[in-house]
């Protein structure tokens, strides 16, 4: 039998978020992996063409979502409450993606992020779901990487 010509995609639960000053964070979900270039559309008086020539903008980079069981790890509190008091560090950090064997294939860096909110569990005597917590992160930039 003839070897696949391409590889396979890699599964979206084989990742793991590294932040500079908080160890061991281990998340259920992350999102906002998601870049944009604003085009800016620009046109000669004198030109002769009947349309608009169009050059990059500025970039933007969407607030990264991460979410995890609420533990008694109280870092990520720690660092949204150095925000609310006005002295927050910049951090920079990263989202990695392996394959099945937990080897780094994909890395997402980002640089200079801020925890822009903090959403707790919501709560309900009713329910056995895992009680999440939510955080986002602003940063101002992104970078993907092949690591593997």
């Amino acid at each position: 039998m003839a070897e696949r010509e391409r590889p396979d995609p890699f599964r979206g639960y084989n990742f793991r978020v590294e932040i500079d000053g908080v160890a061991g964070a281990a998340f259920r979900e992350c999102s906002g992996l998601t870049f944009e270039t604003d085009p800016v559309e620009y046109r000669e008086g004198d030109e002769k063409n009947l349309h608009v020539r169009k050059t990059f903008g500025l970039r933007k980079f969407t607030n990264i979502q991460l979410k995890r069981g609420i533990t008694t790890d109280h870092h990520l509190y720690d660092w949204y409450k150095e925000v609310l008091n006005g002295g927050a560090k910049l951090r920079d950090g990263a989202v990695v993606l392996t394959d099945e064997l937990q080897a780094d294939k994909l890395r997402w860096s980002f640089k200079n992020g801020f925890i822009t909110k903090w959403e707790g569990p919501g709560l309900n005597a009713t329910s056995n779901d895992i009680a999440v917590e939510m955080i986002e992160i602003a940063v101002d930039r992104v970078e993907m990487t092949v690591t593997g």
